[in-house]
């Protein structure tokens, strides 16, 4: 029996990972960010149901390195690679958490004068007998799966040169990494790319800067802005990716500074800030964007789009701005979910960008209205700033709103369930060096006390099926095919919900803020839920709002199993 099992074991690291396999995983597996190319963050595993996930009990646990703590756990075949902070991996027996081994990176003397926060290492990926990342030094790199050895690297950029914040980590189709980043304020716009490389040698295969240089289409879009001066239009969350339109689609953020007086004028658009951007997975180029909104606030945009196939039929009651066009019912293959901090659900035709349909979720008062004709934003005159020293009451906050917490989508329910953030700040421009040029004073949103709202909203007609609120903010979500919603919150709580009502069904404290992304798994025919807590920037933020809540920040990975 241990000879068998070894054997088994040996076979679990040695069976490589192929494109097939991403486009198509095994439900025992979690070979990506949020499971599959299309970002849903669903697992069709069903063992765990509505009627005994009550009995989930925790299995093993094991303490993580420190630092800022997003992670989402990877398992193939029995074994969970977990990214760490600060470029530490480690690979674990998926079942009873025992190390197989690990991998510290070794970070340049310099590398904290030019990367503000290097920590954040929220996803890794798989491919071959590879584990991929990128780094905080801004190198792409390969470790070994059954031995965690370094196999390969590539640098992406000389990070004192242009600088970029490599937090979120790589998705793998078709034989290339894809992967996205921030890009410093202080730097030129070199670093605001999105990259493409050879999945088995690591080789560049295009980069596509998401400012556009000079005579680029766009570049207009800038003004007398000099290309040295465009900054910090980065990508920094994970892409999604559409086999059968070859699109990768990718989101972005904020310029800095924010406010556009600062720039060359409050009537220009600063491509492409703030976008939804499709990109030709071949060669890199952008086939169409949308800008969300035209940003003066820190409100940024690059957070997982949902690919859907739907019916379209979104009801007037509550979805304020409607593309006039749609003809009710119709099908369509959608990008859709909250793609920015505003909160605001947005849904677009996937091989377009036309627009849909957009609706409000929690309070904010940025977006004035769309033209559902046309999809053209207007921004409220009353949020936008003229000159340094005027102060705006602005909804939502820089931590939403919608976060670096992903939400999900179930094909069970055709909903898609957002854990959102009730905040606003009182904004005052400053003339000065800082990233983005504003400080702020965050508060809850009038008429609550809650932070948190959990939202289950048709993706088909855009209602809100039901919600959640609580006193707490609320972070990432999973969606099962046991008709749960896993979804954990700033004060340490972790909880299953009924997909269909929204009742709890199973609620426990992990301690420490749950930070990073649920992800469900099995082994040996056995199912587990997994999920990670400790410190962030964002859940700090939002406990500095509720101060009688007292979470801890130590950093733990968490498993979970019927008894």
């Amino acid at each position: 029996m241990r000879y068998a099992l070894f054997f088994l074991t040996t076979l679990a690291f040695a069976q490589p990972v192929t494109d097939k396999m991403l486009a198509e995983p095994d439900p025992a597996d979690w070979l990506m960010w949020r499971r599959t190319l299309n970002s849903w963050g669903y697992s069709p595993l069903n063992q765990i149901t509505k009627a005994n996930v009550s009995k989930l009990k925790m299995v093993w646990t094991r303490g993580m390195g420190p630092g800022v703590q997003e992670a989402t756990p990877l398992v193939h075949n029995g074994v969970m690679y977990l990214p760490n902070p600060s470029d530490y991996v480690q690979a674990m027996d998926a079942a009873t958490g025992e190390l197989k081994w690990e991998y510290k990176r070794r970070w340049p003397d310099d590398l904290g004068k030019f990367i503000p926060v290097p920590s954040i290492n929220r996803n890794l990926a798989i491919y071959g007998d590879k584990i991929i990342d990128t780094s905080a030094d801004d190198f792409l790199f390969a470790l070994d799966s059954a031995t965690g050895k370094l196999a390969w690297q590539e640098r992406i950029v000389d990070y004192r040169e242009d600088p970029a914040q490599e937090t979120s980590g790589p998705i793998i189709a078709n034989g290339k990494i894809f992967s996205t980043r921030g890009c410093e304020v202080k730097f030129t716009p070199n670093g605001c790319i999105i990259t493409a490389h050879d999945a088995v040698s690591g080789k560049e295969l295009w980069r596509t800067r998401t400012i556009p240089r000079p005579g680029e289409p766009g570049d207009e879009t800038w003004g007398n802005v000099a290309d040295a001066n465009r900054r910090h239009v980065g990508a920094w969350m994970v892409p999604s990716f559409d086999a059968e339109t070859n699109l990768l689609i990718v989101g972005t953020s904020v310029t800095s500074p924010a406010p556009k007086y600062r720039l060359d004028g409050n009537d220009k658009q600063y491509l492409y800030h703030n976008s939804t951007l499709a990109l030709n997975a071949d060669t890199g180029k952008i086939v169409w964007y949308y800008q969300h909104v035209v940003d003066h606030w820190d409100l940024d945009h690059p957070f997982e789009r949902l690919i859907v196939e739907t019916a379209i039929t979104p009801d007037a009651a509550q979805v304020t701005w409607i593309n006039p066009r749609i003809r009710p019912g119709e099908r369509r293959k959608v990008i859709t979910g909250v793609p920015g901090k505003t909160g605001i659900v947005y849904t677009l035709d996937l091989k377009t960008g036309e627009f849909l349909w957009a609706r409000p979720t929690v309070m904010q008062n940025v977006v004035q209205k769309i033209d559902g004709a046309t999809g053209k934003v207007t921004v409220n005159p009353d949020t936008i700033f003229q000159k340094a020293g005027e102060t705006k009451f602005v909804c939502p906050t820089a931590n939403g709103g919608k976060g670096f917490q992903a939400g999900a989508y179930s094909p069970r329910t055709n909903i898609m369930y957002y854990g959102l953030q009730n905040t606003c700040n009182d904004l005052t421009s400053i003339d000065n060096q800082s990233a983005y040029g504003i400080n702020g004073r965050a508060s809850i949103s009038p008429g609550t006390q809650n932070v948190g709202t959990l939202f289950a909203i048709s993706v088909e007609t855009g209602k809100t099926i039901w919600r959640f609120d609580q006193r707490a903010g609320m972070m990432s979500s999973m969606a099962t095919g046991g008709g749960l919603i896993f979804t954990g919150d700033t004060n340490g709580h972790f909880r299953a919900f009924d997909d269909e009502s929204g009742k709890v069904l199973w609620d426990i404290n992990l301690g420490s803020p749950v930070t990073g992304y649920p992800i469900t798994y099995s082994v040996a025919g056995k199912q587990y839920v997994a999920v990670s807590v400790g410190n962030s920037l964002v859940s700090s933020g939002l406990n500095r709002l509720t101060p009688e809540l007292g979470p801890s920040n130590s950093s733990n990975i968490f498993v979970f199993a019927l008894e």
